[in-house]
């Protein structure tokens, strides 16, 4: 379970705006990459049981996930960023999460003043810390990944799985399952896909 151990050595320097921040979607064959950050609030009023069920996005339940997105939403300054599909075949995976970490510290309604970060640095000035590993032992980081993971999911259920029905998006999420894979073979490569990626970019050349 996550804990406030990296958060608390900053709070007793005096630094109260510590922004956690995560991506989703790296490893999906379509959809775009997106990056949550978080800045709680109040550093004194941490200690309900909600607030000790924050963890990896990937450790909860969809239904916990949801929740616990709504409690975080309460307590914390909060945004996302992201790139999209295009974004991603142009500069590549790992330039595209940096720079939709970037955007999601943009987007922030206040100027953090550290930076956790999961296994990355990014190209700020500000100082920071990247964490191995991080969503599974920063509080801030694991609610930035629960953040980014509902609302990616979210916009892949509703808005992407609306325009494009055939492949199974409120399912898959964009990764590559054997229906989604079906579905490529059957029906195409849509312009949500990420062309960069195997097996599409094989799958173009034939």
């Amino acid at each position: 379970m996550s804990n406030l151990d990296f958060e608390t050595e900053l709070w007793q320097s005096d630094i109260n705006y510590i922004c956690g921040i995560d991506e989703v979607g790296r490893g999906c064959l379509a959809g775009p990459v997106l990056s949550g950050a978080v800045v709680f609030k109040d550093k004194n009023n941490l200690n309900s049981e909600m607030f000790t069920q924050i963890n990896d996005s990937k450790k909860l339940s969809e239904i916990k996930r949801e929740k616990l997105s709504v409690f975080i939403k309460d307590i914390a300054y909060y945004s996302t960023g992201a790139c999209s599909s295009n974004e991603i075949d142009e500069i590549g995976i790992q330039d595209a999460v940096k720079l939709s970490m970037i955007r999601a510290i943009d987007n922030l309604v206040i100027k953090p003043e550290y930076l956790l970060i999961d296994s990355m640095k990014i190209d700020v000035d500000l100082p920071q810390k990247s964490i191995i590993k991080g969503d599974q032992i920063s509080k801030s980081i694991s609610a930035a990944s629960i953040i980014a993971k509902v609302e990616r999911d979210n916009l892949m259920k509703l808005s992407i799985a609306n325009k494009f029905p055939n492949y199974n998006f409120e399912k898959n999420k964009g990764y590559g399952t054997k229906k989604h894979m079906d579905a490529i073979n059957r029906f195409g490569i849509t312009d949500i896909h990420r062309k960069s990626f195997e097996p599409i970019k094989s799958m173009i050349k034939d």
